[in-house]
């Protein structure tokens, strides 16, 4: 796995512009922050956006995976002030969770999810090598 970065770029904070490998994909439906009991943790954005973490770290496991494999995340929040709020929060439990790990990201705002309690919902990629 590689990070790409082209010559005179800044580095991005938190992020890849893109990353490069080669092996087994293993991709994620959209992941929210409830527990195993369907239960949401939290009804702040920073403790949901910690528990979709947890979740995808699981689910990467089951296949013999773990957050160093991933390479492509997608996150949608329905509250973008809130996100930027939180961002202290979630860089926290990004580094607890998923390490000093930085895949290619997205943040989109959306106005609303399927489930109406989800604050985040994260779509991952990860490769792991053969």
């Amino acid at each position: 796995m590689k990070a790409l970065l082209p010559p005179g770029w800044p580095r991005p904070k938190g992020y890849s512009n893109a990353i490069s490998a080669k092996g087994r994909l293993i991709v994620t439906a959209g992941v929210v922050g409830w527990d195993e009991h369907e239960q949401f943790v939290s009804d702040t954005l920073a403790a949901q956006f910690a528990q979709v973490l947890r979740n995808i770290v699981a689910i990467l496991a089951e296949d013999g995976a773990g957050p160093e494999h991933i390479v492509r995340m997608t996150c949608y929040v329905t509250d973008i002030l809130a996100y930027r709020a939180s961002l202290a929060e979630i860089g926290a439990a990004w580094k607890d969770i998923i390490g000093k790990h930085y895949p290619a990201m997205a943040l989109v705002a959306v106005s609303s999810l399927v489930d109406p309690q989800a604050m985040v919902e994260i779509e991952a990629t990860a490769v792991v090598p053969e």
